[in-house]
């Protein structure tokens, strides 16, 4: 036990001592107050638009009728054109900024052609909404009152309440406020774990090409050794999630105070600190543990990362199908990768933004976790001692399994 202590205090002090780990801990907090002093510079000197700047848009009515309504909301004009070419002379005479065409057969198609000097990915907002309106108004003017009109152009200002069990209006409305700090947070913590565990992967793959492995082994066991390593690095990865989430929580309230508008819906989940800390500490003895299992059989440091690449792929799977998984918090897809253990990490961290996990998926989740890590660390432990100090070549699958029956 004192052997393992030692091992354990010995990774923890050379860990926290890597310019690597000093970055990476204190690169979220500092990043995101420069980033937040940058918007509110920004914010600070931005000018707003010149009152009565006018934008002209021009267009080719071949249907006949579309000549009201040229004013609209936002300094934007609609000006006609008896043919394209003389909008496309306008245009690039830059008396207008843009141009579309009404063809003859808009009404039973619906399509509109725009014309433009830019390159750009999909036309500015605004100016969707001023050629929407122009046409709505033209195709209703008689047909119906103002008022309906302009109800048309916009149907409705879908506003949604949550409820409690109780029927009563809930403290935590959700929304995407509610989503991103968890999502964020998913992101922290894989790259925590995937740190840690790394650090024992490289750890192990020098020690062995160094054959200082050999040197450890006469002096102590290699369950006390792997125990050690793994308790050491997480111990450092477990401070290193705790600076970020309670960093986090006085981010959240500074952009809420600097920033305002959307950053005041953000919300840190109250249950978001304690399962954080529980996943991360089950993810990382997981992967730490599966970490060790492909440093042993690994005859170098680049063979045991080309590795250990399997179970870093599946444990960002969440992230690959994240469209669905926020379409689809509570669907059979999503619960499996709750309940598996290399993905239940991410998955649980970003279902907590969008849904109330019930609390059998946590628990079943939390069990699996448990049973898989201990699981893992007695066939780590016995590929571990088998494995440590093959030199030259790795073994075999088959190999790896007669050792594991035969232990």
């Amino acid at each position: 036990m004192n052997k393992t202590i030692l091992i354990l205090k010995h990774e923890f002090r050379q860990t926290v001592k890597r310019k690597g780990f000093i970055i990476m801990t204190l690169a979220f907090p500092v990043l995101a107050l420069i980033a937040i002093g940058v918007f509110s510079l920004i914010q600070g000197i931005e000018k707003p638009p010149a009152p009565g700047e006018e934008v002209t848009i021009g267009y080719v009515d071949k249907v006949s009728g579309f000549d009201e309504y040229a004013r609209q909301p936002g300094g934007i004009t609609l000006t006609a054109y008896p043919t394209q070419e003389a909008a496309t002379s306008a245009l690039l005479a830059e008396e207008i900024s843009e141009y579309f065409i009404i063809p003859p057969d808009y009404v039973s198609t619906g399509i509109v052609t725009r014309y433009t000097l830019e390159r750009e990915l999909e036309p500015p907002g605004e100016t969707q909404w001023a050629i929407k309106s122009f046409l709505l108004s033209n195709l209703l003017e008689g047909q119906t009152s103002p008022e309906v009109t302009e109800r048309v152009k916009v149907p409705m200002n879908l506003g949604t309440v949550r409820l409690d069990e109780t029927g009563q209006v809930a403290t935590d409305q959700g929304g995407f406020g509610a989503f991103i700090i968890p999502y964020l947070f998913s992101i922290l913590l894989v790259m925590a774990i995937f740190t840690s565990s790394g650090f024992l992967l490289q750890g192990l793959g020098e020690e062995k090409e160094n054959r200082i492995m050999e040197i450890l082994l006469s002096s102590v066991s290699a369950r006390q050794l792997l125990t050690g390593k793994v308790l050491g690095l997480g111990a450092v990865g477990l401070i290193q999630i705790l600076i970020w989430l309670l960093s986090a929580r006085f981010l959240v309230e500074l952009v809420s105070t600097t920033i305002g508008g959307f950053a005041t819906t953000l919300q840190i989940p109250s249950n978001l600190l304690i399962l954080g800390v529980v996943y991360f500490i089950l993810g990382y003895l997981l992967f730490a543990v599966l970490m060790a299992g492909v440093g042993s059989i690994s005859s170098t440091t680049r063979e045991g990362q080309q590795l250990s690449m399997i179970f870093t792929m599946s444990a960002v799977i969440p992230f690959i199908i994240i469209p669905f998984i926020m379409q689809n918090p509570g669907h059979i897809v999503t619960q499996i990768l709750t309940l598996f253990p290399i993905t239940a990490p991410i998955t649980v961290m970003i279902r907590m933004g969008l849904t109330n996990i019930p609390a059998w998926e946590l628990a079943l989740s939390i069990t699996l976790l448990v049973v898989t890590i201990i699981g893992s660390l007695v066939l780590a432990a016995k590929v571990f001692r088998t494995f440590l100090l093959m030199y030259g070549k790795r073994p075999r699958l088959r190999e790896i399994i007669r050792c594991l029956r035969e232990a």
